[in-house]
């Protein structure tokens, strides 16, 4: 049984990241990889394999975040379901490609690179976007390579791609509801097709005991969900009321100070400094 302390750890992080994916559109990776890395780490769960394990626990909790911003998104019209179709193609296939890669990689490496991505997202965070249109919109078959590529980065990262997404389709000249809406309805689909890599690359280290599938950590993914489920409409909700653009630029410093804790929290417990 887990820790009640840890339930509700992981139920407060669910209701946090779960309203913030519905507010600016993200899936919430870039908090709860290393989030999901300390708590496991405090709760003597995997071991070496502690950021694959966060990695695959973040992807399969992404799946009900997701699809709750997909719904609440879809039920606004904020969805091109033409875009969706194309990149979610793509996405999904990049996706299965790049949890086969993420199992065989060092977890340090891992948590290097996911500093690294954190990084750029929150310097893209800040960076001013222009609203120029956009004469020449990409075609399907670029549409289609686009997503693949940003399923490949998600998968390794767990996040939902919304960081690259957003902008791309911002690009593609839909305006800033629909590109949020279209991203959500993305990431879902992306979602599943890393969780199902995580589970099957990481089969090997299943433990009935402590609830492990793969690289999935069943009692966070069940009461992260639940929690993060509700939140999310929540955030759809008040994302006319306050400033998300403001609000991006704040999340993407606290998931680069996050990572960076889990990059040197990773890097001394494997007793490499």
């Amino acid at each position: 049984m887990i820790d009640l302390t840890f339930a509700f750890y992981y139920v407060l992080l669910g209701v946090g990241v779960g309203f913030i994916a519905g507010l600016v559109g993200v899936g919430g990776g870039g908090l709860t990889v290393p989030a999901f890395t300390l708590l496991f780490t405090a709760q003597g769960l995997a071991g070496q394999e502690v950021v694959h394990m966060a990695l695959g626990t973040s992807m399969a909790a992404m799946v009900f975040t997701t699809f709750s911003s997909m719904r609440a998104h879809y039920t606004q019209g904020h969805v091109n379901a033409s875009l969706v179709t194309r990149m979610a193609a793509g996405a999904m296939v990049g996706t299965l490609i790049a949890t086969t890669i993420a199992a065989a990689v060092n977890g340090v490496v891992l948590a290097v690179f996911f500093s690294l991505f954190m990084l750029y997202v929150a310097y893209k965070m800040f960076r001013s976007k222009s609203d120029k249109r956009n004469p020449k919109p990409h075609t399907a078959v670029t549409n289609i390579s686009i997503g693949s590529l940003i399923g490949m980065v998600s998968a390794l990262v767990s996040v939902s791609g919304a960081g690259m997404i957003v902008p791309y389709l911002m690009g593609q000249n839909l305006n800033v509801k629909q590109a949020v809406g279209t991203s959500a309805a993305i990431g879902f689909p992306l979602a599943v097709a890393g969780t199902l890599g995580y589970l099957v690359n990481g089969w090997q280290h299943t433990s009935l005991e402590q609830l492990t599938f793969g690289y999935i950590y069943l009692p966070a993914v069940a009461l992260f969900s639940l929690a993060s489920y509700f939140s999310a409409p929540l955030g759809v909700a008040y994302a006319t009321r306050l400033p998300a653009v403001s609000l991006k630029k704040v999340l993407g410093v606290l998931s680069l100070l996050l990572s960076l804790k889990m990059l040197t929290h990773i890097v001394g417990e494997m007793g490499l400094v």
